[in-house]
């Protein structure tokens, strides 16, 4: 199993960053492009436990797959889990936490996640899925310090 842990302090209002990040539809905003991310099904209005949200998703040149998610708990305002259902992981379980702090809101995102047929999949979770998902989070950070600034 693998872990992703970032940290990163936006200097907005804990409602602000509550707002933007349980809005499953903002997800697209803060996806690499060449991906390919988009959003198939979501339900309008605000996030709830239980919601199911499919996206279509670009694995390689050419190949997307559908990937559906569940938010399993939510918070308000503190935090949120997002769990694979259905899609390329074998595993997929990421906890976003906000928290109020001196010069803004930090996020904490904590994901844990593997692929199927693990160990046999090892040369491609190294060499390929492993420095996209770190990328993706790269990408993140980047897009929210454009968007937001800079604490």
């Amino acid at each position: 199993m693998e872990q992703l842990f970032q940290k990163q302090i936006l200097p907005i209002s804990l409602d602000e960053a509550w707002d933007f990040f349980s809005s499953p539809r903002n997800l697209d905003e803060i996806t690499p492009e060449d991906l390919g991310f988009r959003i198939v099904s979501c339900a309008e209005g605000e996030m709830y436990e239980g919601q199911i949200i499919t996206y279509k998703i670009g694995i390689a040149p050419g190949l997307s797959v559908s990937w559906v998610t569940e938010i399993k708990a939510v918070e308000e305002r503190k935090a949120f889990v997002d769990e694979q259902r259905f899609g390329p992981y074998r595993f997929w379980h990421h906890r976003h936490h906000f928290e109020e702090v001196a010069n803004g809101v930090e996020m904490t995102d904590l994901v844990h996640w593997a692929l199927p047929f693990e160990p046999f999949t090892w040369p491609v979770k190294v060499f390929f899925v492993k420095p996209k998902v770190d990328r993706i989070f790269q990408h993140r950070r980047q897009i929210l310090e454009e968007r937001f600034g800079r604490a």
